[in-house]
């Protein structure tokens, strides 16, 4: 019996070992199965691979610090081994101003997390907490003689719930929950009983009121911050009877001007401090006497770089996950690949020709997505949650009818690539619409930057790719009252097409028809302006390309050149110069062939550019000369 089980197992082995020997087997390597492929090769020798066996893999965490995206918590981000761009420096800078601090900068631009930052400093209840929460930061190292000594009050407007037919209750129920916060961490230092009593008092008005007369009492001393003062800015935008309602509550006995009337009092007792931020001035001015001790420093030169990422930032926070992670990439590349989507905002004019911000959201999105692709740029270099940030521009863009000036100062931003205008540090809802108001609205909102200055006035430009797209987005929906609502799967189509194909004909072919079908007669009146902004704004819809218009180039003249996103699509076979040209209904033929000369010249020389050159790779460049004879397309051929 012994004899034969043992031929059996004999057998058995041979049968795996053959099996194995054609097959191929499994090693465990480090960690993990590889399995062992095996074969025969023409040359009669034996030949292997190996696959991982992924059921068995084992999952090693990097060991990098997070990225600390769509996070706005200091203290998170600091227990977490976060990394975080050290904006500590402007502590100091912050208290040698005025006490009472206004600040506006664009939506998801890392104002909340720096108000959760300055909150953690100035936190008497988390003294014991400062060298693990700064104590590597620059103010670790440079303490101010008012850390750690504030009772701090924090109210952020943006979640109180209601709109202002309504938003009374929401803001009462707001402030109540975080006086009780308030009194509850505090309570050591706060009179006994005082959260009861406040909860007795009705509304938010009065609760504030006599929190601070009762800190006052036991020489408490208050910093109160308060994020985004202006989320009720959203409603007013909408339609005439929000603001009629707004102008209410913010004039005269309105509820939320009484409510600043207390802050202002405030100051009188134990408010000592204030830092206050929003994302546009137009409250502020409504306010004004009923909080008039404020400072705006929104467009002061030493805060400039508070908020937001420097290049040199950036720089610095690639370098360090290129020395942790999988790179396909160096960092000059990244930079080259970011900078024209996230970079170029200038919030001083003192500063311009100096640094520019990124915005460091979208830096993170991008960092993040580079690293969970194994180093590959995101397809959308644009994030989903940020085209909801601009439904307030989208409003103002709809009112063309209503606002004189709203549809005139875009659709020659968009032409001309550049309006002037002079900012304003505040001004009322009534007046949002006159130009330079307006055009103070599109810079705090992140629309526009400031380049520099022309003719004696402030020089402002769409300072991304990023802002472009969303504002070409809506521009379009203003050309027709019932939307311009070509299907998705036709553009995509299309797009890809002029890519891929290389079929130019056909994509310019339904622009011009698009054009000509939802031009109005107030359109048509502009001519040239209407005609490229339209072509530039449809463009820019292509998601295989970035458009650079004339504008933003130094070198020749072409209207847009359609630069390959090779970088996303590294299979890409076709790139496209496009020169417009346009001509009046009433001119003669032979005005549309001096045109059209004219724009083979141009279209040739700029195709000669080292930016063309550097900018192509190994696509194909289509030059493409385009005349328009009122809002007919006579002309569109390949030079």
């Amino acid at each position: 019996m012994k004899k034969q089980r043992k031929k059996k197992l004999i057998a058995a082995v041979i049968v795996a070992f053959v099996s194995l020997l054609i097959f191929g087997y499994i090693k465990f390597f480090n960690g993990t199965f590889i399995y062992i492929s095996t074969g025969f090769g023409k040359d009669g020798l034996l030949k292997t691979g190996n696959k991982k066996a992924s059921v068995m893999e084992e999952y090693i965490a990097p060991k990098r610090k997070r990225i600390p995206y769509g996070m706005m918590n200091f203290a998170v981000i600091r227990r977490d081994d976060c990394y975080y761009v050290d904006k500590t420096r402007f502590i100091p800078i912050i208290e040698d101003a005025d006490k009472f601090f206004f600040f506006i900068r664009p939506r998801r631009f890392g104002k909340s997390l720096t108000v959760s930052m300055l909150q953690h400093y100035y936190d008497i209840a988390a003294k014991d907490k400062f060298d693990a929460l700064f104590g590597d930061l620059y103010i670790g190292k440079y303490p101010t003689r008012d850390r750690n000594s504030y009772l701090v009050l924090y109210l952020n407007f943006s979640g109180i719930v209601g709109e202002l037919h309504n938003y009374r209750k929401g803001l009462d129920a707001h402030c109540q929950t975080m006086f009780d916060y308030f009194c509850d961490i505090y309570a050591d230092y706060l009179p006994q009983g005082i959260k009861e009593k406040l909860d007795a008092k009705e509304g938010a008005v009065e609760q504030f009121e006599y929190l601070f007369t009762e800190c006052n009492k036991t020489g408490q001393r208050i910093y109160l911050f308060i994020d985004e003062y202006d989320h009720f800015t959203n409603a007013i935008l909408a339609d005439p009877e929000s603001l009629h309602r707004y102008t209410n509550e913010t004039h005269g006995e309105g509820y939320l001007r009484a409510f600043f009337n207390k802050v202002k009092a405030g100051t009188y007792s134990s408010i000592e401090r204030c830092f206050i931020t929003g994302v546009s001035p137009v409250t502020m001015d409504d306010l004004t006497s009923g909080f008039n001790i404020g400072t705006n420093y929104s467009l002061s030169p030493k805060f400039n770089e508070m908020i937001g990422f420097t290049e040199e930032e950036v720089r610095q926070m690639l370098t360090y996950y290129s020395t942790t992670s999988h790179f396909n990439h160096t960092v000059d590349e990244l930079l080259d690949i970011m900078q024209p989507w996230y970079d170029n905002y200038c919030f001083a004019q003192g500063r311009y020709g100096e640094t520019t911000m990124y915005n460091s959201n979208m830096v993170l999105y991008f960092i993040k997505n580079y690293l969970d692709n194994d180093g590959k740029a995101p397809q959308n270099m644009i994030e989903s949650n940020i085209r909801v940030d601009y439904e307030k521009l989208r409003m103002l863009i709809r009112k063309d009818k209503e606002f004189a000036h709203d549809a005139s100062i875009i659709q020659t931003l968009v032409s001309q690539g550049y309006i002037t205008g002079d900012l304003k540090e505040s001004f009322p809802a009534v007046n949002i619409t006159t130009p330079d108001n307006f055009v103070s609205l599109l810079y705090y909102f992140g629309m526009l930057t400031i380049s520099g200055t022309y003719e004696g006035k402030t020089k402002l430009t769409i300072p991304n790719q990023v802002v472009r797209e969303q504002l070409y987005a809506y521009l379009l929906s203003t050309y027709d009252e019932a939307d311009l609502n070509f299907s998705s799967y036709e553009k995509n189509e299309l797009s890809s097409s002029l890519a891929y194909r290389g079929d130019w004909q056909t994509y310019f072919g339904y622009i011009a028809d698009c054009l000509k079908r939802y031009a109005s007669q107030r359109d048509k009146q502009k001519g040239e302006f209407f005609v490229h902004g339209f072509t530039l704004a449809m463009t820019a819809q292509n998601r295989f390309y970035r458009p650079i218009s004339e504008q933003d180039t130094q070198a020749g003249y072409v209207d847009i050149f359609l630069c390959p996103l090779l970088e996303i699509y590294s299979d890409m076979k076709h790139s496209y110069i496009v020169e417009l040209k346009y001509a009046k209904y009433k001119d003669s033929e032979s005005r549309v062939e001096e045109l059209r000369q004219e724009a083979i010249t141009q279209a040739n020389r700029y195709a000669d550019t080292e930016t063309v050159r550097n900018a192509i790779g190994n696509t194909i460049l289509h030059k493409i000369v385009v005349v328009y004879k009122g809002m007919d397309m006579p002309v569109c051929e390949e030079v």
